[in-house]
């Protein structure tokens, strides 16, 4: 992240910068990435093998997969 504007302390109290800009390939904190069909499939997937094949567990494995990407 790119800042502007400086911080200064003045009196004991500190001063945020005047404005934050998102660089390319770095995270913002708060944005939401929406996954697709694809990234969703493969963590499915992988849950899918980390429980050891196990099946019937198809919809929570998907909304798991599903809910874990979007934290990304």
């Amino acid at each position: 992240m790119n800042q502007t504007g400086r911080k200064t302390i003045k009196g004991g109290k500190v001063t945020a910068p005047m404005s934050v800009k998102a660089s390319k390939g770095v995270k913002v904190v708060g944005a939401k990435h929406e996954p697709t069909h694809d990234e969703i499939a493969v963590r499915s997937y992988e849950l899918f093998l980390g429980r050891g094949g196990e099946g019937g567990h198809h919809e929570e494995d998907w909304l798991r997969a599903e809910s874990e990407l979007r934290l990304i």
